[in-house]
């Protein structure tokens, strides 16, 4: 993150908060949009915390784990926590799930490993068969990119890289998606031209802004424009939701645990994240308009009757 290539062709808290008298209860409603087949429901289970025992696989039909990362010269460093890894695949492919590795990530923002392996026929093509060897090695089932971000002058650089990534891993049926942002800034380097050689696009529509506008159903509106807009299909457009707030970076299990009405608002304690209501009217915009929800991510949720996941699965 040397076999043959044969098989590839941070939370925080203050006191103690104010209690409501009554607990108020979400809004009932349905779609009225049929799910359209396949529907994908992406989650990303990172390395660094959550469990894979606490996973609802019977919700999701793909889990990214997050992350390996390039090397300059086109490697991959070691994986972190591989019996993770090891497990989740076990898991997930019992429950019939498809497991992905996502490559990249924020990484404090150093996205120069991407951009100097990008650059050469060789390191694009020494990276595609070290993602291939890991795929081969760990059983998974495709690979995730997610460069955050490249340059408007390094979109060539994308679309080559993803070409040589799809003509490694695609032909022997594995997955390649990547993750890109929801507005025009970070999206300029990537090329139209390599929506072709990925299966979809995990949008992701969040962290618009460090408060109210860090996820309202507007930005995912906006994000489907914009993807829509540049001739990204809708069977190849995945809408991504946080499990989490901002600007404190709260994970939504711990916003309940502090509010009992957490889950039926989108703000708590100046924290403004996506409550039941806007998960459902999320998930029913990516029934109309794509063909799936992403999610950041998975150990952030609850395991009872306020998981969002649980509101994904029936909007």
């Amino acid at each position: 993150m040397g076999l043959a290539l044969a098989g590839c062709g941070s939370s925080g808290g203050s006191g103690e908060p104010p209690r409501p008298a009554t607990t108020p209860t979400p809004t009932l409603f349905t779609c009225g949009t049929p799910a359209p087949a396949p529907f994908r429901v992406v989650g990303y289970m990172p390395a660094w915390q959550g469990s894979v025992d606490e996973i609802a696989f019977e919700r999701l039909t793909h889990v990214n784990y997050a992350f390996a990362l390039p090397t300059a010269d086109g490697g991959l460093r070691p994986v972190e926590d591989l019996s993770k890894l090891r497990a989740l695949v076990a898991r997930g492919h019992a429950h019939g799930v498809k497991v992905l590795v996502s490559i990249g990530g924020w990484n404090d923002g150093d996205d120069s490993a991407f951009t100097a392996l990008a650059a050469s026929r060789a390191g694009r093509r020494g990276f595609a068969d070290a993602a291939c060897r890991l795929v081969d090695e760990e059983g998974l089932d495709g690979v995730d990119i997610d460069w955050e971000y490249p340059e408007a002058s390094e979109a060539d650089r994308y679309a080559a890289l993803v070409d040589e990534l799809s003509v490694t891993l695609r032909p022997s049926g594995k997955l390649l998606t990547a993750a890109v942002t929801a507005s025009s800034w970070g999206s300029e380097g990537i090329a139209d031209e390599a929506f072709a050689g990925l299966d979809w696009l995990n949008v992701m529509a969040y962290d618009g802004g460090a408060g109210a506008d860090h996820s309202p159903y507007s930005l995912a509106e906006s994000a489907l424009d914009l993807w829509a807009g540049r001739g990204l299909p809708r069977e190849k457009t995945v809408l991504g939701v946080p499990f989490y707030s901002r600007p404190g970076w709260r994970s939504y299990a711990s916003l309940v645990a502090s509010y009992p009405d957490a889950p039926y608002r989108d703000e708590v304690g100046g924290e403004h994240y996506n409550g039941i209501d806007t998960i459902r009217r999320k998930t029913c915009l990516a029934r109309q308009r794509a063909s799936g929800v992403m999610i950041w991510e998975l150990s952030q949720d609850t395991h009872d009757a306020t998981s969002l996941l649980a509101a994904i699965s029936s909007p």
